[in-house]
């Protein structure tokens, strides 16, 4: 979501505005839209963080039996193309989805309150990669398919426009998977709950009629993830050697970072209203 790409979607909403005919403004009352975004992922720098002695506490360095850290060839942001950082990784791109919402508003003056709901689809993923000196890769991956949310919003209303923020309740289903090219460990991974958290953002609308209006939106969203833990154990192609398991024998624990699930929208809306003229 470019600021140019920004900039047109308000001058077309402007537009909408400037070009619809005069009319009693209201902007109380039920309504049902539907809208179509675009999400991205903030840009951060991710890594995994280990449990060598499995006593609970992450943080730990897993080194090689020559004292080197087992992961001096450092992370990346998104999927591995191989098991080396030469091979590079491919970073996961914006995705455009769609959604529908129901809501109601009151109005007091120039002042509007509402409350509304929403399911979105994005189809996001997310993914940071380890590299190990093996050499290997070690991948975690989160996606969501769908976003519901509940939110209020508080606007002020001039002339065919409202302006408004809004905040409220956000809840996804995470699908969460690992992948690694490592053949001599075993690995062992448990699972995370649902992803619950928050929505914040900023938005217009305009009346291009009495019933229809048009908007854009940014949102804000963030997600507890408490994530995969995945145990890379002994199998029978180890030995004592092996840098997972020099700190215990019973492997080490391994999980991302970034316990947020974060990610930015710019959601343009139709939404038809209930209410009179």
């Amino acid at each position: 979501m470019t600021k140019k790409y920004l900039a047109a979607v308000f001058i077309t909403v402007g537009l909408a505005g400037a070009g619809s005919t005069a009319f009693a403004q209201n902007w109380s009352g039920p309504y049902i839209g539907g809208y179509v975004n675009s999400t991205r992922l903030p840009g951060h720098d991710e890594t995994l963080t280990f449990d060598a002695n499995l006593d609970g506490k992450y943080g730990d360095t897993v080194n090689t039996a020559g004292g080197v850290n087992a992961f001096s060839p450092g992370f990346c942001d998104g999927k591995p193309q191989g098991a080396t950082p030469v091979d590079g990784c491919r970073k996961e791109d914006s995705q455009v989805g769609f959604g529908v919402r129901v809501g109601y508003d009151w109005q007091g003056g120039q002042w509007v309150y509402g409350v509304l709901a929403e399911i979105a689809s994005i189809d996001l993923s997310d993914s940071v990669t380890g590299f190990s000196t093996t050499p290997a890769a070690y991948t975690f991956t989160r996606e969501i398919d769908s976003l519901i949310a509940v939110r209020g919003r508080i606007g002020y209303a001039y002339n065919k426009y409202l302006f408004y923020t809004t905040a409220g309740y956000a809840w996804a289903d995470i699908d969460r998977t690992f992948a690694t090219t490592n053949t001599l460990n075993s690995f062992k991974a448990t699972d995370g709950d649902d992803g619950k958290g928050y929505q914040v953002g900023l938005g217009v609308e305009t009346h291009i009629n009495s019933r229809w209006l048009l908007g854009v939106e940014y949102l804000h969203t963030s997600l507890n993830d408490d994530g995969v833990v995945v145990r890379a154990g002994p199998s029978a192609n180890t030995f004592a050697s092996n840098p997972f398991l020099i700190a215990n024998t019973m492997g080490t624990d391994m999980k991302r970072t970034d316990n947020k699930f974060e990610n930015d929208a710019l959601v343009v809306t139709v939404t038809y209203r209930f209410g009179g003229m």
